[in-house]
């Protein structure tokens, strides 16, 4: 044993008031008692001082106490190395003596301040732990019992790889056994307890576990129907996981299950129906779905729906009796903090479509109620439904059109809003079988945009806003112009969450419509920049997207002098009243980067001031990550979203300026400071700095030149298919540079050039950067065909299949040009997979003049090369609508 610590009285006392003082609201106070803290943490036997209070000084009340453990907890997250040995020894053997403490707060604090230990020191360090606990756990005394269960499921929580690992001599072979004996306890939380701590590992397949699975299973359906709300929620969080690991075990028993499940999504606990509702959406993504829930739909359906009205919980939190509220000044928190998309250099499809849209990244949180976003039952419910309406497509509607129309057009606003909640969740999955539909609907739903509550209001907007692809396919008059007109009103609302559902849905509808809204232009920047002057903080970040998005989607059609006027000075006076360290900048640069790429030469009598502010953030932002290097306990890391922002939008200006950038570039440091840039060690940035980089390029080549021989070196280092994103701007870069550097780049070429074969050859890589990585080969082989061509039997095959997808533009003229080149000077590397290029040259709808007679000729001289009779034979493998291309516009 350790010697007995003792307290002194006095620093007894002066903790003690400590811990009083930190219970005050009022921040000086907290401030001086943070410094003290710091000033008592160089005292070595501090600690023991705060474990005594926490388990030893039974004359003090519970919160007090728990308190001391807390700070405890956090001097041994931060500073545990430095405890000296005794300190340590002290603590832990303390703790175990107080696992079974007669109050549930002290026991969970010390539960919480084991596993911290643990999970610091790794468990090897104190191989008592573990043994000491699972031996507790069989005390007559329920509060050791319970208390050293906390503590284990805490620990399973934080070391669940460690508990099943050869390091300790797998404890869970142990562990597992044990804790399913206690399924059947007597007291709810204990059984709640063995439950969670098993629960832990499930999704990584512990080897222990799968051994025991089907008495896990077993005991699983004997809890199912405890009369405990944390067991059944554990029981159902159980099931859900199940269904992915093991959904081999649970099959035989699947009608019970998902008959249980209907049970449990309509408890009367909440907590208990949203860990049962996530059940449906687990098994939306398993492929038996529809084969076993087919013959339920009739009975799933109206609880999901009925699972996604408001509860009135919801509705006091949400002041969903508050119609009228834009004059009231948002607080900090409630605004969500928003993340930038760095610039990512794409490649138009032959569809129309940009590659990079097709990853999902539609943000449309079901039903958007923003302060809320906290996952419940409504939302996982309308998610379910969303997940299902993919799966049974039009087969989900004979059993919800019926449930539909008697709640859209129910007495009870909280009804129909509901109702109007399912019928935007189906609109992807359901769309085809909507159709026949919609000509009523969407009039109803233009209506419901005037309803008297808010709520409904806002709703509309949104599921509005899933249909608005086929309203922008119909007649305008019919459906786009009211539904616009009705639109813009709300984005007016009076009611701020009707203004952010609103402008949400409008910011889709632009993306559907594009060139489609031109007309009405000038009515819709009235309406946004009307919005400018009532919008509180929140909604004015959701505006300067609505404002990008606009320009995004009508492009060069915004530069007119009536538009500029209009949009140009409330965007302007936002930015000069935000200062430098003011997040909101982002959105906002975020708007100018498309309003500049849009506005093109428009945008000249602006671009001065933003532009030098911009290269002012790259430069503080650089300097303050230099000072943090150099002295980290003097200068906080910098954001390094200020640099990020800032590189995009000087990327539009180039993009929308091209070559009239060119005097600002020169009055600038901005080369020197790309340079440092594009060595940053976030990902983020570099990305930006070579999307920047590729911008110049076009812009103002004159200014990239004299840093060639730098800069090419760092993309080379950055042709990295992990960093999808990174390596896809740093391709593209080199592209660029190619073409304008021309027969210059053969210096160059070793550096990139095998790196860029493996990154075309590798397996999954996504579709834009094959795409990019591609045209960079074609340039690189057009500028320096003798160093590129003896390679390419290793990527003319990737390269051919990589291209067929996308539009006729300048980057694939360029491209096919050097393919041509490089077949000229190697023409046995493409023999092999000459059908391949076959297929590549008939995706070109019309290639100009010069590069049609290039295919020709190759075409052609394959065709003499081999002779009629081996051309036939090659030609007959051609799928029909190839042969009749190259027939028709190449004579072979």
């Amino acid at each position: 044993m350790i010697m007995a610590w003792q307290p002194q009285e006095e620093g007894l006392r002066q903790i003690l008031q400590i811990l009083k003082e930190s219970q005050s609201p009022d921040t000086a106070t907290q401030r001086a008692v943070q410094q003290k803290l710091e000033e008592f943490n160089k005292f070595p036997d501090f600690n023991n001082y705060l474990i005594f209070v926490l388990t030893k000084l039974t004359t003090e009340d519970e919160p007090t106490r728990s308190l001391s453990g807390l700070i405890l907890k956090n001097n041994v997250r931060g500073h545990y190395d430095k405890f000296v040995p005794e300190v340590a020894e002290f603590i832990k053997q303390e703790c175990l003596s107080s696992v079974g403490d007669q109050s549930p707060l002290i026991r969970a604090t010390v539960g919480i301040l084991i596993t911290t230990i643990a999970s610091k020191g790794d468990l090897i360090t104190w191989p008592e732990l573990l043994p000491a606990l699972c031996n507790m756990l069989d005390s007559h005394d329920y509060n050791v019992c319970e208390g050293a269960f906390g503590a284990l499921q805490k620990i399973c929580e934080d070391s669940t790889e460690y508990l099943d690992s050869d390091a300790l001599n797998r404890p869970l072979n142990v562990l597992i056994p044990k804790f399913l004996q206690f399924f059947r306890h007597s007291s709810a939380k204990i059984r709640s307890h063995a439950v969670a701590c098993v629960n832990q590992f499930i999704m990584n397949r512990a080897q222990a576990l799968m051994v025991n699975i089907d008495g896990f299973i077993e005991n699983l359906f004997h809890l199912a129907t405890d009369e405990d709300a944390d067991v059944r929620k554990n029981v159902c969080r159980a099931l859900v996981m199940l269904l992915e690991v093991r959904m081999d075990r649970l099959l035989p028993h699947m009608h019970d299950i998902i008959e249980y499940m209907l049970q449990r999504t309509q408890d009367n606990d909440e907590g208990v129906a949203l860990e049962a509702c996530e059940f449906w959406l687990s098994l939306a993504e398993q492929p038996i779905c529809k084969e076993v829930l087919t013959q339920h739909l009739n009975r799933l359906v109206p609880v999901l729906v009925k699972g996604m009205k408001y509860s009135e919980i919801d509705i006091i939190l949400l002041k969903g009796d508050v119609e009228e509220d834009e004059m009231v000044p948002d607080k900090d928190e409630d605004i969500k903090p928003r993340f930038h998309k760095s610039r990512t250099h794409t490649v138009r499809h032959s569809d129309g479509t940009e590659n990079g849209e097709e990853e999902g990244d539609d943000d449309d949180d079901i039903g958007e109620d923003g302060s809320l976003s906290d996952w419940n039952l409504r939302k996982c419910s309308a998610a379910a439904l969303d997940c299902l309406a993919n799966v049974f497509r039009d087969e989900l509607l004979p059993v919800l059109v019926p449930i539909l129309k008697e709640m859209l057009f129910h007495q009870e606003w909280d009804i129909k809003e509901s109702g109007i909640l399912a019928l935007g969740a189906i609109a992807e999955g359901c769309m085809q079988g909507m159709i026949p539909h919609l000509s009523e609907l969407i009039p109803y739903l233009i209506g419901c945009l005037s309803d008297k509550k808010a709520l409904v209001r806002a709703i509309t907007c949104w599921t509005l806003s899933r249909y608005s692809h086929w309203v922008v396919s119909q007649p305008h008059d019919n459906y786009l112009k009211p539904l616009m007109t009705e639109l813009l009103k709300r984005v007016l609302d009076p009611n701020k969450r009707v203004q952010e559902a609103a402008c949400s849905a409008f910011a889709t509808l632009e993306e559907e419509a594009c060139t489609e809204l031109v007309p009405y232009l000038g009515f819709i920047l009235e309406t946004l920049v009307f919005a400018f002057s009532k919008y509180q903080h929140k909604n004015l970040l959701i505006l300067y997207d609505a404002i990008g998005t606009l320009a995004d989607s009508v492009g060069h059609h915004l530069n007119k002098p009536d538009y500029i006027n209009l949009l140009m000075p409330p965007l302007i006076q936002k930015w000069n009243i935000l200062k430098d360290e003011d997040k909101d900048l982002f959105p906002l640069l975020e708007c100018l980067s498309s309003v500049a790429t849009a506005l093109q030469v428009g945008f000249l009598p602006y671009c001065e001031p933003v532009y030098r502010r911009c290269v002012s953030l790259v430069e503080q932002t650089l300097n303050q990550h230099i000072a943090n290097t150099q002295s980290p306990e003097q200068f906080d890391a910098p954001d390094k979203d200020f640099m990020i922002v800032a590189l995009d939008l000087l990327s539009g200006l180039a993009e929308g300026l091209d070559g009239h950038i060119d005097k600002l570039v020169v009055n600038s440091n901005i080369m020197n400071l790309l340079y440092q840039c594009m060595q940053d060690p976030t990902a983020e940035v570099r990305q930006s700095s070579f999307a920047l980089l590729g911008d110049l390029t076009k812009a103002c080549f004159q200014h990239v030149l004299p840093c060639i021989s730098e800069f090419l070196p760092i993309l080379g280092q950055n042709l990295n298919p992990e960093m999808i994103s990174v390596c896809n701007n740093a391709t593209w870069a080199i592209g660029e540079i190619s073409v304008k550097l021309g027969e210059e780049t053969r210096p160059y070429v070793p550096l990139v050039l095998a790196q860029l074969i493996l990154i075309i050859n590798k397996p999954n890589t996504p579709k834009t950067l094959l795409e990019n990585t591609a045209i960079t080969i074609g340039r690189l082989g057009f500028v320096c065909p003798h160093d590129v061509a003896p390679m390419l039997q290793q990527f003319v095959r990737q390269w051919c299949m990589s291209l067929r997808n996308i539009r006729d533009n300048e980057e694939k003229d360029s491209a096919f040009r050097g393919m041509c080149q490089m077949i000229t000077v190697n023409p046995g590397g493409i023999v092999q997979d000459f059908i391949f290029f076959c297929d590549a040259v008939a995706s070109w709808v019309n290639p100009k003049d010069d590069l049609k007679d290039m295919f020709s000729k190759i075409l052609h001289g394959f065709k003499n090369q081999v002779g009629e009779e081996n051309w036939k034979r090659f030609s007959d493998q051609f799928p029909q609508q190839l042969h009749e291309r190259l027939s028709s516009m190449y004579g072979v």
